[in-house]
């Protein structure tokens, strides 16, 4: 899909997740005070709309990232449960915190971006917005769910065999102590 302003594609913009774990909540937030802070540089600087999309878009894939993030911690992969991740509340602190301090950057940024480039920018940016977002849930997401749940099918399987391997070599025991075999 093509940026409806600057006619590139979208995707090229988002590269994928080169680790199979949750979402870090830290390194979302830190990826989002960044874009942030150079598309605040750069509508100052009175910049083409072109070279502000890349920051936003940035900005809003650390924001639908910290989402995720959210969403991960509400439902954690199994691996995830049983080796422990930190303190929970700690966690949900921080993505409680964060996610108030995104919404403060979104209202500023609506209010850069109308006051330099027109009332309806703000509009427009949300129709992008949408598209990326939908975008990554298709691609990105999607394949970082795929992997959890075979790395879940893989701890399950193991689970079982030997589960199963314990109960036949307990019945092969009793059945050698009683002289059955």
């Amino acid at each position: 899909m093509l940026c409806s302003i600057t006619k590139r594609p979208l995707l090229n913009k988002f590269p994928a997740p080169q680790e199979n774990k949750m979402i870090d909540p830290l390194t979302a937030i830190a990826a989002a005070s960044a874009a942030y802070k150079g598309l605040t540089k750069i509508v100052q600087a009175g910049q083409e709309l072109e070279n502000c999309t890349e920051s936003l878009g940035k900005w809003f894939g650390a924001l639908n990232d910290i989402n995720r993030a959210e969403q991960q911690r509400k439902n954690p992969p199994l691996h995830a449960k049983l080796m422990g991740s930190g303190s929970i509340e700690e966690e949900a602190f921080a993505i409680l915190t964060h996610k108030k301090k995104m919404k403060e950057q979104e209202k500023e940024i609506m209010f850069m971006l109308n006051m330099r480039f027109g009332p309806n920018t703000w509009e427009e940016m949300l129709e992008l917005r949408r598209s990326i977002k939908k975008q990554r849930e298709e691609t990105i997401y999607a394949a970082e769910e795929f992997k959890h749940a075979i790395i879940n099918g893989v701890i399950m399987v193991a689970l079982s065999f030997g589960i199963l391997a314990g109960i036949f070599t307990g019945v092969w025991l009793i059945g050698w102590a009683e002289g059955w075999w």
